[in-house]
């Protein structure tokens, strides 16, 4: 028969080391938190074979006491919080007391620390749980944690520790994620001597960023900041056309912790819905502060996980933060950050107006006219018919590439891209990519505001239909009005397409109509409008925008690219997939080795 005792105190920080110091990367993580805690300015990692022979932080921050070394080496002694107050509004990284003793537990540690009052440092060593007296030690204002052998006295957790690259490419990755949080502080990081990052500390996060995350990042970023309500979320968020494979280049921070939470993780997927290509995933460090009594941080000993009081309101804030900075259709004239290597780039861009009037330019007569787009083009007869490819010739005096970001239309190439040229060099432009997204971003507008233009057919188009078709019909026509079609019961086996949304004009009445039809087919009418509403109009979108091989005039190419200038998150289609691409002059001269 077994009986209830107490564990012995080393057995019980051994078991908590299984929570809270999972790997190296776990210790350095808790570590660096605490070197923030106490106000560091500068921090140095040093790491031997990925952290399990040798962990070493020091930090200049404000250090212990000489006789509060032993507590920091105990369980549930910390200087964070003393009551439930504190705990239900914790602002400091750390907080529970557990990190350092479990530490001690399962490693060799000597903490060594001086304060700015004392006169020399003070040193413990603590071995399979066991203190030592403290002692005199040479030591500048700050503290250092050096910890030898992690799990050397509990080999069977030893044992499911990964080669040394792969827990060194843990411990890099911690140290990035709290070396992003503060870009305030200098970060250096060692690597069985080789120094891997050095990091000064700066103002201005983005260069921190592009440090860590790559020039790539940096010239894809666009900036995000919100402040509402006692909510914030600043940082940067990368254009579609960066994604990634992979979660790799993801940071989302709450209040400066990097954490992984569903409600965010949820409200960033949606901002990114309908510019994202299949299954890429976005980019972005993002920072999200609120005040600490909002947030729950006391949800997992690792402190990775979240949980929101507010999570609806949270939800909302994030998802309309991010999905208006990247809705923006044009950001500056200058990348973010300057590339370290050719590469055609997907710029941002300055808006030239605010409105829907424009001047489009005729470059082959010189000629300008104000145009209203409204999901078609409109040009001569003789541009059209003549199969015109419009070849180049100068701009207009009066106008020059910088007065439009896209510029001003070259050519059509192989009935696919437009060529342009703007201040920067020539703009490649996918044609029906970019036109997709303008129908989109119409229809979408248009529903909401329950006005989406309806056109009746000359002639309308009957097609065969089978009996839930027509029962799917019958019972959607109200759904179906607000859509802008007009769909008819002929006979028992045939239905009829009478009218339909103006900006569909150019796309073939049954297949639209049978897209649709299925839709409400498989998920029903109410469905369609509400949370398969994006999936729909991108399809009627898809059919609505002009086809490859068709000839435009200039005229023609020229409004498209005003209209580019004007709708939101027109640098991506509505499958994720980019509508242009900037090709500077320095690019090109390089191509052709122009002065070298």
């Amino acid at each position: 028969m077994s009986f209830i005792r107490l564990l012995p105190e080393l057995l019980i920080n051994q078991i908590a080391a299984g929570e809270v110091i999972e790997r190296p990367a776990s210790a350095l993580k808790e570590l660096l938190e605490n070197s923030l805690d106490a106000g560091a300015s500068d921090i140095t990692v040093q790491l031997e074979a990925g952290g399990i022979k040798l962990l070493r932080i020091r930090d200049n921050g404000r250090g212990i006491a000489a006789d509060e070394l032993e507590f920091a080496l105990m369980r549930h002694a910390t200087s964070k919080i003393s009551t439930l107050d504190d705990l239900q509004s914790v602002a400091s990284m750390g907080f529970r007391g557990e990190a350092l003793a479990s530490m001690a537990a399962v490693a060799q540690l000597t903490l060594t620390s001086r304060t700015a009052d004392a006169n020399h440092a003070h040193q413990i060593t603590a071995i399979d749980g066991q203190l030592s007296d403290i002692s005199p030690a040479s030591h500048p204002v700050g503290t250092t944690v050096e910890i030898r052998e992690l799990y050397f006295n509990t080999p069977a957790r030893r044992k499911f520790l990964k080669s040394e690259a792969t827990e060194y490419a843990y411990c890099e990755e911690a140290f990035k994620r709290i070396a992003l949080s503060r870009p305030d502080v200098a970060f250096s990081l060692q690597h069985n001597g080789r120094t891997i990052w050095q990091l000064a500390a700066e103002q201005n996060g983005l260069t921190r960023v592009t440090t860590l995350l790559g020039a790539e990042f940096g010239n894809a970023a666009v900036a995000v900041s919100r402040h509402a309500a006692g909510l914030s979320m600043t940082g940067f968020a990368a254009l579609p056309a960066y994604a990634k494979s992979t979660r790799d280049a993801q940071y989302f921070f709450v209040n400066g912790r990097f954490v992984r939470d569903k409600v965010a993780s949820h409200a960033l997927r949606q901002a990114y819905q309908d510019i994202l290509h299949h299954q890429r995933h976005p980019a972005f460090v993002l920072f999200f502060t609120l005040p600490p009594a909002g947030v729950d941080v006391n949800v997992h000993p690792a402190k990775s996980e979240v949980r929101f009081r507010d999570s609806q309101g949270i939800h909302q804030f994030i998802f309309h933060t991010l999905q208006n900075a990247l809705a923006i259709p044009a950001q500056s004239t200058a990348p973010v950050a300057e590339q370290s290597h050719y590469a055609p780039t997907q710029q941002g861009f300055s808006l030239a107006q605010n409105n829907a009037s424009y001047q489009v330019w005729d470059m082959q007569t010189g000629a300008g006219k104000s145009g209203v787009m409204s999901g078609e083009w409109r040009s001569s007869a003789a541009d059209t018919a003549s199969g015109n490819y419009a070849p180049y010739s100068p701009l207009p005096t009066s106008q020059s590439p910088d007065e439009h970001p896209l510029g001003y239309a070259l050519a059509q190439l192989l009935g696919i891209y437009i060529l342009a040229q703007n201040s920067q060099g020539l703009i490649v432009v996918d044609m029906h990519a970019a036109h997709e997204r303008i129908v989109y971003e119409k229809l979408k507008n248009a529903l909401d505001e329950e006005r989406i233009a309806t056109q009746p057919l000359l002639i309308p188009v009957s097609f065969y239909a089978d009996a839930l078709d027509i029962a799917s019909v019958e019972a959607s026509q109200t759904e179906l009005k607000k859509l802008g079609f007009d769909i008819a019961l002929l006979s028992p086996t045939t239905l009829a397409v009478r009218a339909m949304p103006v900006m569909l004009k150019q796309s073939e009445a049954e297949i639209v109509a049978r897209e649709l039809i299925d839709e409400l087919r498989e998920f029903g009418a109410s469905r369609v409008l509400t949370e398969r509403r994006n999936e729909l109009l991108s399809t009627l979108a898809c059919h609505g925008a002009v086809r490859a091989n068709r000839i435009l005039s200039v005229t023609e190419m020229n409004a498209l690219l005003r209209e580019m200038e004007l709708t939101e998150r027109s640098g991506q289609c509505n499958h994720g997939r980019p509508t242009w691409f900037q090709l500077s002059l320095h690019d090109i001269d390089k191509m052709f080795m122009r002065g070298q």
